[in-house]
């Protein structure tokens, strides 16, 4: 799907209202998710879009939660050829690797975890991908210089507006307000080519409205280009594009 450019008004038509039930749902199935999935103790090996993954303790699984791979696919069908390429919030660093499948010459795989970081750079190396993808710690793109600059950045970023428990709750809430990811964008301008591009993927359950207000006053037109429905959600992928000045 290929839309025209955002306005606030779209931001908010694509939001899913958040009632009580809606909310007693997504508590729910965080709850579900942190205590089976993210706190979990012992590594893990998975397939994920084609790959091979380890998942260490506190990174978001692949298999489990769907957006790894609906954005890995989406990925696929991009010409990244040569093109030099920054994953922010890499966990499993499944993203990195479709970007290096899909042709690019460097990957920087960046998270906050340390453990996703470990695991980033032993499932590149098991992919045999080690040579193009490099994994980085950093806070969003705060660790990473503004040269060279990136042809490409993507981000499946933590999406709920709550205070964090811990390491492992960060893949999942992102702090009041988006306190955590408040920079991203910004740090994506400053950090891309004249012409580079970010892929960002939310979810319907998210504050569409609040995000995009952030995208637009970091300098970017933004626009829909893929959005999949789950029933109880849809997964929505944005291309970003800086404005002309």
């Amino acid at each position: 799907m290929t839309q025209a450019s955002e306005s606030a008004t779209d931001f908010g038509r694509r939001a899913v209202p958040q009632g009580p039930l809606r909310r007693a749902l997504r508590a729910f199935i965080h709850f579900f998710s942190y205590h089976l999935f993210l706190k979990r103790k012992r590594r893990r090996s998975t397939r994920a879009a084609g790959f091979r993954l380890t998942i260490g303790p506190t990174v978001f699984h692949p298999r489990v939660f769907l957006t790894s791979e609906f954005f890995a696919g989406f990925i696929d069908r991009l010409d990244l050829k040569g093109k030099r390429v920054a994953d922010v919030g890499t966990g499993t660093g499944i993203l990195a690797l479709a970007a290096a499948r899909a042709g690019a010459s460097e990957v920087v795989a960046i998270d906050i975890n340390p453990n996703a970081v470990e695991v980033a750079a032993e499932n590149a190396r098991a992919n045999g991908l080690a040579e193009r993808v490099r994994a980085v710690r950093s806070d969003l793109l705060s660790g990473v210089p503004v040269e060279p600059k990136f042809d490409v950045i993507i981000s499946n970023p933590p999406l709920f507006p709550e205070e964090p428990r811990d390491i492992a709750d960060r893949a999942w809430h992102c702090g009041p307000d988006y306190r955590d990811i408040m920079a991203l964008f910004d740090q994506a301008r400053e950090r891309l080519t004249g012409d580079g591009v970010m892929y960002v993927l939310l979810s319907s359950d998210c504050d569409l409205k609040a995000l995009g207000t952030l995208m637009q006053r970091a300098g970017f037109d933004v626009r829909l280009v893929e959005d999949r429905s789950i029933m109880i959600e849809s997964f929505l992928i944005y291309e970003l594009r800086q404005r002309p000045s």
